[in-house]
């Protein structure tokens, strides 16, 4: 497996070894000693499976208390997935890390807690599936709009598709008071 490290502080992209042959392919996607030597020391304790059609835009969320670290990865089709770091006294705050997950090239994106998260589908179709280290915990999450000017998300779908969740989102200015503080 190869880590790459992002510009975002504990942002990873990981590209497992793929092995093909005549009879399909075989990756291992993950591999807790291995993904911990690559700087990735996560206990995951759910696994998520969601489906979605071209254009659908899904974030940016992030939970308050039991905070999630996501390993995320696409199945089926393309996607564009975000990490943005909304850690207030951050030196990365408001920058964000954007990376193409596919079936085709397995890449995965590790996007730590505290940080927002969120992806729009490239593809016809997209199943994505991701790891997270701590449960869903609804009173607690925030949804920041995904056109927010101050992060300045550059996303590649023109009039996404959201949920209302999505849509009645909050701006990076408007969260000020309850975003998560950067603990060094």
């Amino acid at each position: 497996m190869n880590f790459i490290r992002t510009e975002l502080p504990g942002v990873v992209i990981v590209e497992p070894k793929v092995f093909r042959d005549e009879r399909g392919f075989f990756a291992e996607t993950y591999q807790k000693e291995k993904f911990a030597a690559g700087g990735i020391d996560a206990v995951f304790v759910q696994d998520n499976h969601v489906a979605s059609t071209r254009g659908v835009l899904r974030g940016m969320h992030l939970q308050l208390r039991r905070t999630q670290g996501k390993l995320v990865r696409a199945i089926e089709g393309r996607i564009w997935d975000v990490a943005l770091d909304v850690r207030k006294g951050s030196p990365a705050y408001g920058f964000w890390v954007g990376v193409e997950l596919s079936a085709e090239n397995f890449k995965q994106l590790y996007v730590p807690p505290g940080y927002a998260h969120g992806y729009c589908v490239l593809s016809e179709k997209a199943q994505v599936e991701y790891k997270v280290t701590d449960f869903y915990d609804p009173q607690s999450e925030l949804v920041i709009r995904f056109d927010d000017p101050e992060a300045g998300i550059e996303w590649p779908v023109k009039d996404p598709i959201l949920s209302k969740r999505d849509a009645a989102g909050k701006t990076l200015a408007e969260l000020a008071d309850k975003l998560p503080v950067y603990i060094k």
